[in-house]
Protein backbone atom coordinates (compact mmCIF):
# COMPACT_ATOMS: atom_id res chain seq x y z
CA UNK A 1 0.00 0.00 0.00
CA UNK A 2 1.33 3.42 -0.98
CA UNK A 3 1.39 6.58 1.08
CA UNK A 4 -0.59 9.53 -0.28
CA UNK A 5 -0.50 13.29 -0.47
CA UNK A 6 -4.04 14.60 -0.88
CA UNK A 7 -5.18 18.01 -2.08
CA UNK A 8 -8.94 18.11 -1.72
CA UNK A 9 -11.52 20.64 -2.81
CA UNK A 10 -9.28 22.99 -4.75
CA UNK A 11 -11.61 25.54 -6.35
CA UNK A 12 -11.03 27.45 -9.60
CA UNK A 13 -13.19 29.77 -11.69
CA UNK A 14 -12.61 29.03 -15.37
CA UNK A 15 -14.19 28.91 -18.83
CA UNK A 16 -13.89 25.26 -19.86
CA UNK A 17 -16.67 23.33 -21.56
CA UNK A 18 -18.15 22.10 -24.81
CA UNK A 19 -21.07 24.53 -24.63
CA UNK A 20 -20.76 28.16 -25.68
CA UNK A 21 -22.37 29.35 -22.43
CA UNK A 22 -19.62 27.65 -20.41
CA UNK A 23 -16.94 29.48 -22.40
CA UNK A 24 -18.64 32.86 -22.01
CA UNK A 25 -19.98 32.78 -18.45
CA UNK A 26 -17.53 30.38 -16.83
CA UNK A 27 -18.09 28.36 -13.68
CA UNK A 28 -16.42 26.94 -10.61
CA UNK A 29 -14.47 23.72 -10.98
CA UNK A 30 -13.47 21.58 -7.99
CA UNK A 31 -10.30 19.50 -8.22
CA UNK A 32 -9.26 16.69 -5.90
CA UNK A 33 -5.79 15.23 -6.32
CA UNK A 34 -4.14 12.18 -4.79
CA UNK A 35 -0.44 11.52 -5.23
CA UNK A 36 0.82 8.05 -4.33
CA UNK A 37 4.45 7.82 -3.23
CA UNK A 38 6.68 6.58 -0.43
CA UNK A 39 6.66 9.14 2.39
CA UNK A 40 8.76 7.14 4.85
CA UNK A 41 12.00 9.09 4.23
CA UNK A 42 10.21 12.41 4.70
CA UNK A 43 8.54 11.10 7.85
CA UNK A 44 11.83 9.94 9.34
CA UNK A 45 13.97 12.92 8.32
CA UNK A 46 11.56 15.88 8.51
CA UNK A 47 13.15 17.00 5.22
CA UNK A 48 10.96 18.72 2.60
CA UNK A 49 13.30 17.49 -0.15
CA UNK A 50 12.17 13.91 0.61
CA UNK A 51 8.53 14.60 -0.27
CA UNK A 52 6.44 16.64 -2.71
CA UNK A 53 5.69 20.25 -1.80
CA UNK A 54 1.91 20.47 -2.03
CA UNK A 55 2.02 24.27 -2.36
CA UNK A 56 3.92 23.80 -5.63
CA UNK A 57 1.43 21.14 -6.73
CA UNK A 58 -1.44 23.56 -6.08
CA UNK A 59 0.25 26.13 -8.33
CA UNK A 60 0.60 23.56 -11.13
CA UNK A 61 -3.10 22.71 -10.93
CA UNK A 62 -4.07 26.40 -10.74
CA UNK A 63 -2.03 27.22 -13.85
CA UNK A 64 -3.72 24.45 -15.84
CA UNK A 65 -7.23 25.15 -14.57
CA UNK A 66 -7.24 28.95 -14.84
CA UNK A 67 -5.54 29.44 -18.19
CA UNK A 68 -6.26 28.22 -21.73
CA UNK A 69 -9.91 27.09 -21.93
CA UNK A 70 -10.55 23.59 -23.28
CA UNK A 71 -13.70 21.68 -24.15
CA UNK A 72 -13.23 18.60 -21.97
CA UNK A 73 -12.42 18.26 -18.29
CA UNK A 74 -10.90 14.90 -19.25
CA UNK A 75 -8.22 16.87 -21.10
CA UNK A 76 -7.54 19.03 -18.04
CA UNK A 77 -7.16 15.93 -15.85
CA UNK A 78 -4.67 14.37 -18.29
CA UNK A 79 -2.64 17.58 -18.37
CA UNK A 80 -2.54 17.72 -14.58
CA UNK A 81 -1.41 14.08 -14.28
CA UNK A 82 1.29 14.52 -16.93
CA UNK A 83 2.61 17.68 -15.30
CA UNK A 84 2.79 16.01 -11.89
CA UNK A 85 4.75 13.08 -13.32
CA UNK A 86 7.01 15.45 -15.24
CA UNK A 87 7.87 17.51 -12.15
CA UNK A 88 7.99 14.86 -9.42
CA UNK A 89 9.81 11.57 -10.00
CA UNK A 90 8.78 10.38 -6.52
CA UNK A 91 5.11 10.20 -7.53
CA UNK A 92 4.20 6.69 -8.73
CA UNK A 93 0.47 7.17 -9.24
CA UNK A 94 -1.87 10.13 -9.45
CA UNK A 95 -5.64 10.34 -9.18
CA UNK A 96 -7.31 13.48 -10.52
CA UNK A 97 -10.99 14.25 -9.98
CA UNK A 98 -12.61 17.31 -11.56
CA UNK A 99 -16.19 18.29 -10.74
CA UNK A 100 -18.50 20.91 -12.21
CA UNK A 101 -21.10 21.81 -9.57
CA UNK A 102 -23.37 23.77 -11.87
CA UNK A 103 -23.01 22.88 -15.55
CA UNK A 104 -25.69 24.25 -17.89
CA UNK A 105 -27.71 21.04 -18.10
CA UNK A 106 -31.22 20.61 -16.73
CA UNK A 107 -31.76 18.50 -13.65
CA UNK A 108 -30.96 18.26 -9.98
CA UNK A 109 -27.58 16.97 -8.86
CA UNK A 110 -24.65 17.94 -6.64
CA UNK A 111 -22.23 17.94 -9.53
CA UNK A 112 -20.95 16.13 -12.58
CA UNK A 113 -17.37 15.21 -13.17
CA UNK A 114 -14.64 12.76 -14.07
CA UNK A 115 -11.88 10.93 -12.27
CA UNK A 116 -8.73 9.46 -13.81
CA UNK A 117 -5.98 7.34 -12.30
CA UNK A 118 -2.57 7.25 -13.97
CA UNK A 119 0.40 5.12 -12.96
CA UNK A 120 4.00 5.72 -13.87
Amino acid sequence: MMDKIILEGMSFYAYHGALKAENEIGQIFLVDLELSLDLSEAGESDDLKKTVHYGEVFEIVKEIMENKPVQLIEHLAERIAKQIFSNYNRVLETKVKITKNNPPIPGHYQGVGIEIVRTR
